[in-house]
């Protein structure tokens, strides 16, 4: 959900015919080699379809009392297929797995790092600052929030400390945050193939266990039971990186089984209890495994071909586009819903939330890559800065 689809020039893309001993090396044990994979642009717009899910989820299904009636009720007809789109976020953690897993491989930990803090961070202050003043000076109606959470909500640490979100979508961003987490421990390692098929293996399944026994805070680096799907989006990355192989698929046969197991039993309690809608575990079930097979379709067959630049706004407009939907929507439907047709205050209220999705992504296309610069070249420095020091206290 949070980032470009490719890195630039990955420094070690294992060719489809790599052996088992040379795809296990690090990216050091090997040489640079031009980047000769292709810029997957169907991710762009998968990424931005599931944004859009999410957000008419929200508009036309998810309970309310901005429409003056439960939003399925105004919305019969879409309202038991839109129940659906509530597993955007899933699909945002298997696209990440894999994104993430790319831009990282060959990289060192300042660059990861940095690129992490400013592809997330800047669209998420602006997105925080406007809906807390929404919320706060425009619309209190909305949600009784305080200047404090809202302080607190620009760390995006806010669940750590036991704070609301402003906003509820913010809660995908701490998983991600999470799993960041990980992938910078893993760069510090040192990303190998064996390495990854450890992790992506035991990760998930210790941490639903730790999920199913209550264990808190392994539960919390397990990422509440979406370890699965951030992990087969890493081994789809893997089979596409170095071709195909048994054990990376049989680890991602795994991963789709946990993940299905957990969205089911997830979704099933939420989407009974957030709307009037009872959704098919079936259905639910069949559209997670399609969650990862989506990306497997786009990286791994002839759709890696499709699309092209024009899709890449519309991956750059997904994370600002998730973000900032949900209240702002909500208000602008509770001022017109009872002055205009349905369709014509969906349309309005989808319209809004791009045209400010627009504004965030033109702040941040240029305060991200400063912040980038300058905080990775901080990173570098501290080192250095750090070695007199180091050997002073030897010597004495």
């Amino acid at each position: 959900m949070t980032d470009t689809l490719r890195p630039a020039a990955p420094r070690v893309p294992g060719p489809t015919g790599t052996t088992r001993e040379a795809a296990s090396r690090g990216p050091a044990d090997r040489p640079p080699t031009p980047a000769d994979r292709p810029r997957l642009y169907a991710l762009d717009g998968l990424r931005l379809l599931a944004a859009v899910g999410v957000m008419l989820y929200h508009f036309t299904a998810r309970w309310s009392q901005v429409w003056g009636d439960d939003p399925g009720a105004v919305f019969p007809e879409t309202g038991p297929v839109l129940i659906y789109a509530a597993l955007g976020p899933e699909q945002f953690f298997v696209i990440s797995g894999f994104v993430i897993l790319m831009t990282a491989w060959g990289r060192d930990v300042p660059h990861v790092v940095a690129s992490r803090v400013a592809r997330l961070f800047p669209s998420y202050w602006l997105a925080v600052i406007a809906t807390s003043t929404l919320l706060l000076f425009l619309w209190p109606a909305g949600k009784d929030i305080s200047v404090g959470e809202a302080l607190v909500n620009l760390t995006m640490l806010q669940e750590l400390f036991g704070v609301r979100h402003v906003d509820g979508v913010y809660w995908t961003l701490y998983a991600e945050l999470r799993f960041y987490l990980l992938i910078g421990l893993l760069v510090a390692w040192g990303i190998t193939r064996r390495r990854l098929l450890w992790v992506a293996a035991l990760w998930p399944a210790l941490g639903l266990v730790a999920v199913e026994a209550g264990i808190t805070p392994l539960a919390a680096l397990a990422i509440d039971g979406y370890a699965p799907f951030f992990a087969g989006g890493m081994m789809l990355y893997l089979i596409f990186r170095e071709g195909h192989a048994r054990a990376p698929w049989l680890i991602l046969a795994g991963n789709v089984v946990l993940g299905v197991d957990h969205a089911v039993t997830w979704q099933m309690t939420s989407l009974t209890a957030n709307t009037i809608f009872t959704p098919d575990p079936w259905v639910l079930g069949a559209l997670t495994v399609g969650c990862f097979a989506t990306v497997a379709a786009i990286a791994l067959t002839p759709l890696k071909r499709f699309g092209g630049a024009w899709l890449v706004p519309a991956g750059a407009l997904t994370y600002p586009l998730y973000l900032i939907h949900e209240y702002w929507g909500w208000w602008f439907i509770d001022l017109t819903a009872a002055h205009l047709g349905r369709w014509a205050v969906l349309a309005g209220a989808v319209t809004l939330s791009v045209l400010l999705a627009i504004g965030i992504h033109q702040v941040e296309k240029r305060v991200g890559p400063l912040l980038r610069r300058r905080l990775e070249a901080a990173l570098r420095r501290a080192p250095e800065a750090g070695r007199p020091a180091a050997r002073h206290a030897q010597s004495a």
